[in-house]
């Protein structure tokens, strides 16, 4: 699972030391969304949680009403906003970091502790650069903020490469998620405590995987969508 390896343990742009070690959230994840764009895309990230939810086994995640709540935190707004909003949120310096490394059409970020356990997360997304788009960023940034942080162009079957563009969960994303999130990959292993535990893994993993799609866990309220759309990057490396 070579794609895993490096999607898992490399990050695009980091803010503090390099750690080459799986970085997960161990406790329940409670998403809290901020409208502040139009159309109101609040229902449709709902409904994306919910597919994720469906798709990945051992993950308890799940909307919130209640800010203080909530470790995950997703802030739709207008395309003209999201520079501004970066700046907002994570201060000039590093906004132009971000903006001179990534080119953010929409961004993700993660905080963590000393154990590599993800303490919160944050997505920032435009709501109105169409709905493919919308769709392509909002699968890729929350999956990401989940702890599946890196872009690779060398693996191909994944929404997590600059060159690829989905808007929906596929099969092979919802392996490195379920990978990601199976009990046994703890916060902090490195690549070779995970590649001694792959072999009794991946048969739990193909088997979640293969029974979830086969008995159409998918069936959200998610509409069809064609192909066509520019990538979406992100600062998806944000520890701190």
């Amino acid at each position: 699972m070579d794609g895993f390896f490096k999607t898992a343990f490399h990050a695009e742009l980091q803010f503090d030391r390099r750690g080459e070690r799986i970085r997960k959230f161990d406790e329940p994840v409670r998403v809290f969304v901020i409208s502040r764009g139009a159309p109101d895309r609040r229902a449709d990230i709902a409904a994306i949680i919910a597919d994720i939810r469906a798709h990945v086994d051992h993950l308890d995640l799940a909307m919130t009403d209640d800010r203080q709540a909530a470790n995950f935190v997703v802030t739709l707004v207008q395309s003209r906003d999201l520079a501004r909003t970066i700046r907002t949120r994570y201060g000039a310096d590093r906004a132009k970091q971000i903006q001179q490394s990534l080119h953010p059409q929409c961004l993700s970020g993660i905080g963590k502790d000393h154990s590599f356990r993800i303490r919160r997360a944050e997505v920032i997304l435009p709501v109105d650069a169409g709905e493919f788009a919308f769709y392509d960023c909002a699968y890729e940034e929350l999956l990401q903020g989940l702890g599946v942080i890196n872009d690779d162009d060398s693996v191909p079957w994944t929404m997590f490469n600059d060159n690829v563009q989905m808007g929906f969960f596929d099969v092979y994303d919802q392996w490195l998620l379920n990978i990601l999130y199976d009990p046994r990959v703890r916060p902090g292993m490195t690549k070779g405590d995970v590649a001694k535990l792959l072999p009794d893994v991946l048969p739990t993993v193909r088997a979640w995987v293969a029974e979830g799609n086969s008995r159409g866990m998918a069936a959200t309220n998610l509409p069809d969508r064609s192909r066509p759309h520019s990538p979406a990057l992100g600062d998806r490396s944000r520890n701190n």
